[in-house]
């Protein structure tokens, strides 16, 4: 049996502060229990329901063994960016998930691997809890989101965030949050399903055109759910940059495409036949397998889908796991199913 690397998953502590009381503003998430349902409140109203696979790694490896997962990458959730909050509050909420993050790493040090969440809102704070991940609770990345407050990631503020994480080899897991035209789309969970893939897009052009992946050429970054909408939409980028470089190739003036390979997307698009056509224009080694673990959007059973396609087994390795420890900066060694 091939080992698997889910370079996808999201966890959050059973209980944390009520920082809305705490810092008197704003409506950070905590947990509260209701009618022996576990309840995310956004400050004083329910924000959604979880099931205890989310905060309980108990249960979450008796999910792994059951499907056969070696190793979850474990992230906390986007809600909890906290982005929009004072810079030194967004530092303490950033390293309470860290700590946390970090103390289930150590209880399972071979089932789990660490990304730690930063407060973008604050270059300085973000890359001093970036160095803190790496050299001190020994993560090998962060998750970040696709926009901060709204600003595209090419914006120059975050230049010496992308400096200091090359400097420190430290991959990056790039997931939407905070959907562009949210608002006008409420309905039909729209946000989800059309806004989640076009705030990928966004990230990935926004590195691209903003020069971000020319300046730091060793940066390891990865993308959620595919890659969403860039890989589908590469013709038209591509020839928007041929046509109008006046209003595309300010930034940089290298073709989009000859970004392709220079960073990786996980294999979250729930089809065999778009799986397929990622391999042809994405490369296989430059697709991890990522299942977005524990949530509805994700794939159940990960990996599942690749283990049923009539891959060979090189094709497998690298989707499965190999391609996630090239991600992660991990050495090859030989990895023991479950």
């Amino acid at each position: 049996m091939i080992p698997k690397i889910d370079i996808h998953t999201h966890i959050m502590p059973e209980k944390m502060p009520n920082w809305t009381q705490k810092f008197g503003y704003g409506e950070f998430i905590h947990l509260e229990y209701c009618n022996c349902k576990a309840c995310m409140m956004k400050g004083d109203k329910l924000f959604r329901e979880v099931e205890d696979n989310c905060f309980k790694e108990e249960v979450r490896i008796k999910d792994m063994d059951a499907t056969n997962v070696t190793i979850q990458v474990l992230s906390t959730i986007p809600v909890l960016f906290n982005y929009w909050a004072n810079p030194a509050d967004g530092h303490e909420t950033s390293r309470f998930f860290n700590d946390h993050l970090a103390e289930t790493v150590d209880r399972e040090p071979k089932r789990f691997i660490g990304i730690g969440t930063v407060p973008l809102q604050n270059i300085d704070r973000a890359i001093t809890e970036m160095e803190r991940c790496v050299s001190e609770l020994k993560m090998p990345g962060l998750q970040i989101g696709s926009n901060i407050n709204g600003k595209n990631l090419s914006d120059p503020e975050f230049f010496p965030f992308w400096e200091a994480a090359e400097k420190l080899g430290c991959s990056l897991f790039i997931h939407p949050w905070e959907m562009m035209g949210e608002n006008q789309m409420q309905k039909y969970w729209l946000p989800w399903l059309v806004g989640m893939p076009a705030e990928t897009a966004r990230a990935i052009c926004s590195l691209i055109f903003g020069g971000v992946f020319e300046s730091f050429p060793n940066l390891r970054v990865a993308f959620a759910h595919g890659g969403g909408s860039f890989p589908f939409t590469i013709g038209r980028i591509e020839h928007g940059f041929d046509v109008r470089p006046d209003l595309v190739a300010i930034d940089n003036q290298k073709s989009p495409r000859s970004y392709i390979g220079k960073f990786w997307i996980d294999s979250l698009v729930h089809d065999p036949k778009t799986l397929e056509y990622l391999m042809d224009i994405m490369g296989r080694s430059q697709i991890c397998l990522g299942s977005d673990y524990p949530f509805p959007l994700g794939e159940h059973h990960p990996g599942k889908m690749i283990e049923e396609m009539p891959l060979n087994r090189e094709t497998k390795e690298l989707l499965l796991y190999k391609n996630a420890m090239q991600w992660l900066g991990m050495k090859e060694q030989h990895l023991e199913p479950f």
